[in-house]
């Protein structure tokens, strides 16, 4: 026999309010016997008063307020809050567990971009990344991703203007939730996907997959080798990932999507920062709609790998640039605190 279908007031509480779309909340308001317009004032009051709890939701009946108090809306607290000297801002978020995760405010005069995580921790434990050394604990929810982008517009008081799953995690690993938030943060807080950027390590089979929800959204592959052998040596899952099927999946993607990829390509001195190395990534990328975004290593404290000089990372973008590959590099922000690409830990600061 079937189970009972249950009355409306009783629907199931969702793990939290944000991160729905706005017919999901019209719904969930009407399943609380109110009026569908109050799941409107929801939206607004969560995405642009910065809602906190149902509390917070002054247009609402108060009894209907005490009643639902202890819905969640999905918001973290910040934990702790460090400034680099250039103006990028740390932030270390206290989620509902109490699991510690990082988001990274860059302010650049006008433009305001949001490095989000989109894991606690990661499992892919690349060689010369912070946040790999402290292992894996969780995937992060929806609310939890979306909540970040909020949490820095609000304490910088500006508008985000760019979003970049670089954070802490591996996004494809945790593809329905870095897709959905994707989708919510172009449609609730209102930044465009070309807006929006996604880096991978590469997982095999998700570019494909992730080609299919038509994005338009920029895809960045961590890919830091050009060559298979250095390209184990650097991040262990590459031994399961040849970079031949990897950049295969790639091409894949461009056909499917019309949208180029990105390259991500750390530099470390005297490993793969040589001609040879820009030899064989051109030959690997020759008619290949792509770019390649060089970004010279940030140290971290557990590996003695070392930054080139300014003059080295030139050099490597010259002998792309020779071989007709579109090349720029990125000297990173928030180097002082922590803050820069690769950077980024679950570990708690002491005090």
């Amino acid at each position: 026999m079937s189970s009972p279908q249950l009355p409306a007031t009783q629907s199931p509480q969702p793990s939290a309010l944000l991160g729905l779309a706005p017919e999901q909340l019209i719904a969930w308001v009407q399943a609380q016997g109110q009026s569908a317009y109050r799941g409107k004032q929801l939206h607004q009051w969560i995405y642009q008063q910065g809602a906190r709890s149902l509390g917070d939701v002054t247009v609402f009946p108060k009894a209907f307020r005490q009643t639902h108090i202890d819905t969640p809306i999905g918001r973290s607290d910040i934990y702790r809050r460090s400034v680099a000297p250039d103006g990028t801002v740390k932030f270390l978020l206290q989620l509902a567990d109490r699991q510690i995760i990082e988001a990274v405010g860059i302010p650049a005069g006008k433009r305001l971009t949001v490095c989000v995580s989109s894991q606690v921790g990661c499992p892919m434990a690349c060689d010369f990344c912070a946040t790999g050394k402290g292992g894996f604990i969780r995937n992060l929810a929806v609310h939890e991703i979306v909540d970040q982008v909020l949490t820095v517009q609000e304490d910088f008081q500006q508008r985000v203007s760019n979003v970049v799953f670089m954070g802490m995690g591996e996004p494809l690993l945790n593809a329905d939730s870095a897709v959905a938030a994707i989708q919510s943060i172009n449609r609730d807080v209102g930044i465009g996907q070309r807006s929006i950027t996604l880096s991978t390590v590469g997982i095999p089979g998700r570019i494909r997959r992730l080609a299919d929800h038509d994005l338009q959204i920029t895809l960045a592959v961590s890919l830091h080798a050009s060559n298979q052998a250095l390209r184990q040596r650097l991040i262990p899952s590459a031994d399961h990932y040849p970079l031949a099927a990897l950049l295969e999946e790639c091409r894949d993607y461009v056909n499917q999507t019309r949208r180029r990829v990105t390259f991500e390509y750390i530099l470390l001195a005297g490993l793969n920062d040589q001609t040879v190395h820009a030899e064989e990534l051109a030959q690997h990328l020759r008619g290949f709609q792509s770019h390649v975004n060089l970004i010279p290593y940030n140290p971290i404290a557990e590996v003695d790998y070392q930054r080139p000089t300014r003059q080295q990372v030139e050099s490597f973008a010259q002998n792309l640039r020779d071989r007709h590959i579109a090349v720029s590099t990125r000297y990173s922000r928030g180097l002082e605190k922590d803050a820069a690409c690769g950077q980024l830990r679950a570990s708690l600061p002491a005090g």
